[in-house]
């Protein structure tokens, strides 16, 4: 089951983490994770620059690793990038010096591939420890999101995505996708629809 949105109680029991923008400007955030991936975060970038539109990136290391052009696309595309640990780490099942380490290691590759220093981070899943967070926290603001699209669940249509993404969108909301192999074939039946959504509401993007 796919919570689209994320329920209040759950933001007011996480104060510290950012689960929405500023709705004063008309503006929405769109976020996508796990990423950079050819032939999807390329795609991704393309529609957005297409609608004059931008998100923020939820980076895995190893990608950057292994894709850092893709990457330095991102920043050159007015977009930005958080940190989403190395290897894409499940707070839940890892121990605190395990997954620290990783998210420096994602950190340290943002460095020395794209010269930047993130100061965002998403935890995978959604999942970490308060141990973890408490940590992270002093170098990073843990931006979650409040509207879940779905992209990612073998069992939602591209159709049934975007009808929930788009029900669920409101100024000020963070919107969050993927740019994944998992999600490369239902990408390109609902994306370009939901950003032309965006634009017929007339609101803007901004990266958080």
């Amino acid at each position: 089951m796919v919570w689209h949105t994320v329920p209040a109680l759950v933001q007011r029991f996480f104060p510290e983490r950012i689960w929405n923008g500023n709705s004063e400007k008309n503006r929405i955030y769109l976020t996508f994770d796990d990423g950079p991936v050819p032939g999807v975060t390329d795609f991704v970038l393309d529609e957005l620059a297409k609608r004059n539109q931008v998100a923020t990136f939820f980076v895995v290391g190893d990608n950057v690793r292994k894709y850092p052009q893709l990457a330095l696309r991102i920043l050159e595309s007015g977009n930005q990038i958080g940190n989403h640990t190395f290897n894409h780490m499940n707070g839940w099942k890892t121990d605190l010096k395990t997954y620290l380490k990783n998210t420096q290691l994602c950190q340290e590759t943002l460095r020395d591939q794209l010269g930047f220093e993130a100061t965002l981070f998403r935890p995978p899943f959604g999942l970490m420890t308060r141990g973890q967070a408490k940590l992270i926290t002093q170098t990073h603001q843990i931006a979650m999101w409040t509207v879940l699209s779905g992209d990612y669940d073998d069992q939602m249509r591209p159709k049934q995505i975007l009808e929930k993404t788009r029900i669920h969108s409101l100024p000020g909301r963070i919107v969050v996708f993927h740019d994944q192999e998992k999600t490369a074939k239902v990408l390109p039946d609902f994306l370009p629809n939901y950003l032309d959504y965006v634009l017929d509401q007339s609101w803007s993007t901004s990266t958080l």
